[in-house]
């Protein structure tokens, strides 16, 4: 097998020193929608770790789109700070990329400053909510976001730009038949259900121009029946191809309704109780003892468990794909880049060890990762964390991860 990892590669206008990304696994290290030391640290600790681009996730193109106290808001008031720390990554020799998106109807009045809003009106039980379907004026007014967000992303300093059109968001939930229950011209057909997509994206390369790489996350299915399957996604994917995109990373999942979908393995649900805060999420905290198991099933794990199916995209399309999903040994990763794909994101890995990248290079061949998913249980209420680095951890929590990594 031919060794492809540590050679650089182009996305679009931009040149990565090797083949690895970090991938926008959300942070909850944004505290009141701002940037922080915590989220300069970590970013700056895995560019000085090797990693070929670093992606600061899940910021929301406006208010409306925000579902956590600890996610950005991209505005001009933050782009100061955005600014130093895409300067200390460049320092270290890698990229900067942001991920933009809106969580749609998966958030509540008090974090999107509004009843929420999505492709249809209906009742979100993630939240719980009603939803607002969004009108057409409104539509519009938030392409615009998606396209000033890019503007404001160019003076921050960052190199790429990474639009979220999966996982059950606002541009997935125009995508899915099962939240996409529109009768006029975005709804109905998949033709129609891409139109928000489409200009979403037109707007977002004209403010890209020439000197910022545009990536998309798109899904490779939903997950369910009623939702986006491989053959739709894959059209979805040719679309984007056609539109001019310069990459896709291929995942997967309907984080409202099969969460671990997009992650696998078990759900911490100990972890997930133990740090929610009582009097905001009763009702969910309550749910997650009485029946946590059917609120959200296990999803099996394998190393790279997303491949097989993405090879289908491989043969549908012709443009750069980003393959995430498992990355943890440099054996799997050069598996996955002799199949055509340009580059391997990860999280966990590096959640687990920032310097993971720089060690791959210097001989190590696994991550000591072995996703027991605290850092997920944990990331819905505090900042993102591997149990390693957390001291005097709950015995009902050191149990629950030895259980889960002697699996």
């Amino acid at each position: 097998m031919e060794q492809q990892l540590f050679t650089p590669c182009n996305i679009g206008p931009v040149s990565l020193r090797n083949r690895t990304i970090r991938s926008a696994a959300f942070e909850n290290m944004c505290y009141q929608n701002k940037p922080s030391q915590d989220l300069f640290n970590y970013h700056v600790s895995v560019a000085k770790g090797g990693i070929g681009m670093t992606t600061i996730a899940y910021t929301a193109v406006n208010r409306s789109g925000v579902s956590f106290k600890g996610q950005l808001w991209m505005r001009e008031e933050i782009i100061p700070e955005l600014k130093k720390l895409t300067d200390a990554i460049h320092e270290q020799g890698a990229k900067a990329a942001i991920q933009l998106g809106h969580c749609g109807n998966m958030t509540h009045r008090a974090t999107a400053g509004q009843m929420p809003v999505g492709a249809s009106n209906g009742f979100n039980i993630y939240s719980p909510t009603f939803v607002r379907g969004l009108k057409e004026n409104e539509i519009y007014d938030l392409v615009k976001d998606f396209g000033k967000a890019v503007h404001l992303a160019r003076k921050a300093g960052f190199d790429a730009v990474e639009i979220h059109a999966g996982h059950g968001y606002l541009i997935s939930q125009f995508l899915s038949p099962y939240t996409n229950k529109r009768k006029d011209k975005f709804g109905g057909n998949l033709q129609n259900r891409m139109r928000f997509m489409q200009l979403v994206m037109e707007e977002v390369l004209q403010a890209a121009q020439n000197d910022i790489a545009v990536i998309v996350k798109v899904n490779m299915f939903d997950g369910f029946k009623s939702g986006m399957q491989i053959d739709d996604c894959i059209r979805v994917a040719q679309e984007l191809e056609r539109l001019g995109v310069h990459a896709l990373v291929l995942s997967a999942g309907f984080v409202s309704r099969m969460p671990m979908d997009v992650m696998r393995g078990a759900m911490p649900l100990k972890t997930l109780a133990y740090y929610m805060d009582m009097t905001k999420f009763w009702w969910l905290k309550m749910g997650i003892r009485i029946a946590g198991r059917l609120i959200i099933p296990t999803v099996p794990y394998q190393e790279a468990y997303f491949l097989e199916d993405a090879k289908k995209f491989r043969k549908a399309v012709n443009l750069p794909l980003i393959y995430v999903g498992g990355m943890v040994s440099r054996a799997k990763m050069e598996e996955v880049l002799s199949e055509g794909f340009v580059a391997v994101q990860m999280a966990r890995a590096l959640v687990h060890d920032p310097d993971f990248v720089n060690k791959l290079q210097n001989g190590l061949q696994r991550s000591g990762c072995k996703h027991s998913n605290y850092c997920i249980g944990r990331m819905y209420t505090l900042e993102m964390k591997c149990h390693h680095r957390v001291e005097n951890l709950p015995k009902k929590i050191q149990k629950e991860i030895q259980k889960a990594e002697n699996k």
